[in-house]
């Protein structure tokens, strides 16, 4: 059964750094494989937002325009995990981070939650001083 599992969330000041990962078991990091492996955040009562993702079709990376330059995705195909390493953070970072793993998607990363079919339990982020 494939299984996404997030961690290294946790409390951070203003301008602080995390890096979050997300192993994924049931399902390995094949480069001949179709699939695209990302990163959501949600905050209560909004919306689920697109972080940042990588496609294995074209190793392309995506990130919403908050968190570039400040937020970098990275992968280790040996271990089956994927990371998240975010600088500078800030207060309105503060957020539920979820992994997601999409398995039909060929082209390059995206940030649409209907490219993603399973989804992690998620992780707490807070950035506070």
């Amino acid at each position: 059964q494939l299984q996404l599992v997030e961690s290294g969330g946790g409390l951070v000041q203003p301008g602080g750094s995390l890096r979050l990962s997300c192993a994924a078991s049931g399902f390995t990091f094949d480069y001949h494989r179709i699939y695209v492996i990302g990163w959501f955040r949600q905050v209560p009562g909004k919306e689920r937002e697109g972080v940042s993702s990588i496609s294995n079709s074209d190793s392309s990376t995506a990130y919403a325009d908050s968190v570039k330059g400040r937020f970098t995705i990275s992968r280790d195909n040996a271990k089956n995990t994927v990371y998240l390493q975010m600088n500078s953070l800030k207060p309105e970072d503060t957020a539920v981070y979820y992994c997601a793993l999409g398995l039909k998607w060929g082209g390059p990363a995206g940030l649409r939650d209907d490219q993603y079919d399973y989804w992690g339990q998620g992780t707490q982020v807070t950035v506070s001083s």
